[in-house]
């Protein structure tokens, strides 16, 4: 706690009477109420405090009509106390003014707190060293700074928590030194003093295990047991509970008289030489290390204190030598910094973390947690990709809560993994994400205290000190500008209350306005009344500087502000803004861009745009405040028909000739693609905020017709499904529309959820499930006589019958199908069913029927000019081909199909073609060339997370390798195979199990 040079050498004193002394005289601090101020003062350690914290901190609810002269009376005479030889009207050097606050500015080691706190540290490391003696030196060195009772002559609410605070840290640190004394065999030394100890705290069971076990070493079994027996009764009577784990643990191994519990000779370090270090463990199992971290800012400034204080925290992994019955030593350090939103806790937990990196070899995993939000993630949900990120199949990830958690920490057990929680909701969200063995640790940001998180360390970010912010400032708008109006740059950083987001905004609003000045800057923050009322720091927050920026706005800023702030999607694009905004693209631009100039909106990649989280909020707010609820609604209507319109367009060139885009309800207007290849990229980039928009449109939904244009935007995004990026998300978007069609009654909305759900169910190979869902469409379909997707749902009918190797009534729906499209003048209908025929008659045993259909389906493909359905005709007609041996014609075919698949992103038929092409080279004995189309599909399978098609991949590689002789290896892929069909249900499996009986088992 660096401070200024002063006349004098000073030293404070609160572990015992709040005390201060110049030159070794001690000073008259006058009345307790004055004592009260200055004790609050030297525990704020240098930070700011404002007069209304000062006020509550002393007086509390009791507080005079005149509390604040009062306070100013008292702080004008520590200033005289502390400083007698200051020069009148000249600024204070200690007690010092900061904006509104007051600080304490002391000289380094002045405070017997402070003191108190780095012997302990010093301690800490002596003891890590293996240098217990050292260890137990400091500790008692510490411990002697006590002087009776702490903030003593102090009085107030503040003080009186404080004090408790103290009290309960010296016991602690007691705990600490009982520990190191039985770790250096002087327990005989020590009973003394821990009878005194229990005595004076007698449910502390920390000391009761301490005396039980150096009374059991000192060869007293029989009161090392009745210790045990006096402190169950007292914290049954007291407390009415039993004792705890370990305290029982212990009891347990003294009547048995483990002998682990008496201290050999040869266990005591002799002479402060470091303890030997254990018996090297086994290496833990190779698993990919994570690297999720998010890029650390370049510009971080400040903070030094705290990041000193997490890095020794966190990297404090390696527990201490047993000197009780711990079971799990110190635990897994979890630190949990909390704070209002901008005051910067992800970005220093960020910073933190990759000082960290040496620390924790095996990684980092990271999560965003969302708790801020209303679809916060699932711990469930975040579990998962954690173990994804380490190694784990997809498939054999368990389903829920507890099994993933049990799954993870059985992963981190015996390694030294780091794990950084951003933006957590409660203790609740976190809690199943904690490792649970030492050598890994946690780090936490929420915007709330997670004080029920055990064994967490609480750290509660404060505001930047006055020179960070200052740095901060000059970092962002310009140190020469700030060199040349340092006073006012000092003020502006003040007006923010130090807050590191308000700071940022405002220096980068500077930055932009060359011709501002930093003094008329500081006219504007001048408005203390414009504050975010949930994110306070004294009387000052942070709507002050948000409101700034907004009611700097045009009229037409200031709407698209407010409007943008509806879409519950991560961002969003020019296009979908301009919908939002009922104007034209370029339009929209220029102002979305004038927002980014204000530091209102940010640009993450050219033509997207997103909100901060406290600005969407604050904008959020403005908003219910300003438009009526028809606006609102209109708005996302817009928005979801931009999105229908965009969505209908690809698919459209996804499909050429297909039906559906015309059955769409499309009402508004959207982009136009050029490409297969552009439109399933638009997909991708803009499938989150598809999928949010869905949700937003099901959970507002309160008749029947008004979930239309969500279920017609999922049918829409089916590219974006075969593309295997977001099967997850569709899965759980139909559900909820699912969900909300039929608790309104909506048909036509269910009628759609239920196809996508479908045909979600079908890439999942849940053939049973997808099959009931498409009958209750089919269903659907007849009974209201719409014709969105009759003539695919009769086709996928087919299809999943026919996987289920019933080829008979197969063909009788697709003939159904064929029919249909030929009733509609739809040839590309016709052709898609020509195509998929094809295998039913292979599994018949029909070869020239599934060629003629399968060649016929291509040509009207072909005519047509539907790149899309050519490409998948061209895949059908391979695998014919290739059953009846015409192998290089199947090569062909299915290396054209593939270039288009890959081209478009169609990832889950890459991997279909992939495996088929491998299946030819196998029945053309180019075993090598098999086994490489294998493994790319393989690889595309598990990337998507297909456990059907990484099943099929399996299979074939399995017998590529076959046919190059590596049966270990063939052997391994077919029983992996096996395993997932069977998990499916899948027919292979039984194929599968004729294929691999007789073979041994290892």
């Amino acid at each position: 706690m660096a401070g200024p040079r002063v006349e004098g050498e000073l030293r404070f004193a609160v572990l015992g009477p709040v005390r201060a002394w110049r030159d070794g005289r001690e000073l008259d601090l006058g009345t307790p109420l004055q004592r009260s101020i200055l004790g609050m003062l030297l525990l704020r350690q240098g930070h700011a405090v404002t007069p209304n914290e000062m006020i509550d901190a002393v007086w509390g609810e009791e507080a005079p009509p005149r509390a604040l002269g009062a306070l100013r009376t008292y702080v004008s005479r520590l200033r005289t106390v502390l400083e007698p030889d200051r020069p009148a009207r000249s600024r204070p050097e200690l007690l010092t003014s900061i904006g509104r606050g007051y600080a304490l500015r002391l000289p380094d080691d002045s405070l017997d707190l402070v003191r108190f706190e780095r012997g302990i540290g010093q301690a800490e490391a002596a003891r890590k060293a293996g240098r217990l003696a050292a260890a137990a030196g400091e500790l008692r060195s510490a411990l002697a700074l006590f002087e009776g009772e702490p903030l003593a002559g102090t009085v107030g609410p503040y003080a009186e928590h404080q004090r408790d605070r103290l009290i309960e840290r010296r016991i602690s640190v007691i705990e600490t030194l009982m520990d190191v004394d039985l770790e250096l065999g002087n327990h005989a030394e020590v009973v003394s003093e821990l009878i005194a100890l229990t005595a004076d705290h007698p449910l502390r069971e920390r000391l009761r295990a301490q005396l039980m076990l150096a009374l059991y070493r000192c060869g007293r079994q029989g009161d090392a047991l009745s210790v045990f027996t006096e402190t169950r009764e007292a914290l049954i009577d007291e407390l009415g509970i039993e004792p705890g784990t370990e305290l029982s643990a212990l009891h347990q191994r003294i009547l048995t008289a483990d002998p682990a519990l008496a201290l050999e000779t040869s266990d005591i370090p002799q002479a402060d030489e470091p303890a030997q270090e254990q018996e090297e463990q086994p290496p833990a199992p190779e698993l990919p290390r994570p690297a999720q971290l998010p890029a650390a800012a370049g510009d971080f400034t400040g903070r030094k204190e705290i990041v000193v204080r997490l890095r020794t925290l966190l990297s404090a992994h390696s527990p201490a030598p047993l000197s009780t019955t711990r079971s799990a030593a110190e635990g897994v350090p979890v630190a949990a910094i909390s704070g209002i939103g901008g005051v910067g806790k992800t970005a220093l937990a960020v910073h933190v973390a990759h000082l960290l990196d040496d620390a924790f070899p095996d990684g980092q995993l990271y999560a965003d947690l969302r708790g801020d939000s209303d679809d916060a993630t699932a711990p469930a949900s975040a579990l998962g990709g954690f173990l994804r990120a380490l190694g784990i199949p997809p498939d054999v990830i368990p389903d829920g809560e507890a099994e993933r958690s049990a799954l993870y920490r059985s992963l981190l057990a015996e390694r030294r993994i780091l794990v950084l929680l951003d933006n957590a909701r409660d203790a609740e969200q976190v809690s199943p994400l904690l490792p649970g063995a030492p050598g890994c640790a946690a780090l936490v940001t929420s915007r709330g205290k997670l004080a029920d998180l055990p064994s967490a360390k609480l750290i509660d970010l404060d505001v930047m000190e006055p020179d960070e912010a200052l740095q901060l400032f000059a970092a962002v708008a310009g140190a020469e500008r700030v060199s040349a109006e340092h006073g006012a740059a000092m003020d502006a950083v003040a007006a923010c209350g130090f807050l590191p987001l308000a700071v940022r905004i405002v220096a980068a609003r500077l930055a932009a306005r060359p011709s501002w000045t930093v003094a008329s800057l500081v006219s504007r923050l001048a408005d203390e009344q414009r504050r975010l009322d949930e994110l306070r720091v004294g009387n000052l927050a942070v709507e002050a500087t948000f409101a700034l920026g907004y009611g700097q706005l045009t009229p037409e800023q200031a709407r698209a502000f407010r409007l943008l702030s509806l879409p519950n999607g991560p961002d969003v694009s020019t296009g979908a803004a301009a919908a939002v905004l009922a104007t034209s693209v370029l339009e929209a631009e220029e102002v979305l861009e004038s927002l980014v100039d204000a530091s209102l909106l940010e640009a993450p990649a050219p033509g997207r745009y997103r909100f901060h989280d406290l600005l969407k909020l604050f904008a959020r707010r403005t908003l219910d405040k300003t438009e009526r609820p028809e606006t609102r609604t209109t708005a996302l209507r817009r928005l979801l028909d931009f999105y229908l319109a965009s969505a209908r367009s690809a698919h459209t060139l996804a499909y050429e000739g297909s039906m559906i885009p015309a059955n769409l309800a499309v009402a508004g207007t959207g982009l136009d693609f050029t490409s297969v290849d552009e439109a399933v990229a638009w997909l991708i980039t803009e499938g989150d905020s598809l999928f949010a928009a869905i949700y937003q449109a099901a959970a507002s939904a309160r008749a029947p017709g008004q979930l239309l244009p969500a279920g017609d935007l999922l049918v829409a995004m089916e590219p974006l499904l075969e593309s295997g990026t977001h099967t997850r998300e569709f899965d759980q978007s139909t559900r909820a529309v699912l969900a909300a069609a039929q608790n309104i009654g909506d048909e036509g909305g269910e009628l759609r959820a239920r196809y996508v759900l479908g045909r979600v169910l079908f890439a999942g190979n849940r053939l049973k499930q997808a099959e009931e869902q498409f009958r209750v469409v089919d269903e659907l379909s007849r009974a209201r006589g719409e014709k969105v997707v009759t003539g695919e749902v009769l086709n996928a009918l087919a299809v999943v019958v026919g996987r289920q190797r019933r080829h008979t009534e197969a063909l009788a729906l697709f003939d159904a199908a064929s029919r249909f499209y030929r009733e509609n003048g739809v040839p590309a209908g016709e052709a898609l069913v020509l195509s998929y025929s094809a295998r039913d008659h292979l599994g018949l045993g029909r070869p020239e029927d599934a060629i003629a259909a399968a060649e016929k389906g291509l040509a009207i493909f072909t005519e047509i000019g539907s790149g899309a359905g050519t490409a998948r005709a061209r895949y059908h007609l391979g695998i014919v081909l290739s059953r009846v041996g015409r192998i290089t014609e199947a090569v062909h075919h299915h290396a054209e199909c593939l270039a288009f698949f890959r081209a478009s992103k169609q990832r889950v038929w890459e991997q279909r073609v992939c495996s088929r092409l491998a299946e030819t080279f196998i029945a053309a004995e180019r075993y090598a060339e098999a086994v490489r189309h294998a493994e790319e599909a393989l690889v595309v399978a598990r990337d998507i997370g297909h456990p059907y098609g990484e099943a099929l991949s399996l299979t074939v590689l399995g017998k590529a390798l076959h046919g190059l002789g590596s049966e270990t290896r063939s052997i391994d892929c077919l029983r992996r195979a096996f395993e997932i069909f069977g998990r499916l249900g899948a027919p292979e499996a039984g194929d599968l199990k004729a294929l691999l009986d007789g073979v041994p088992v290892d």
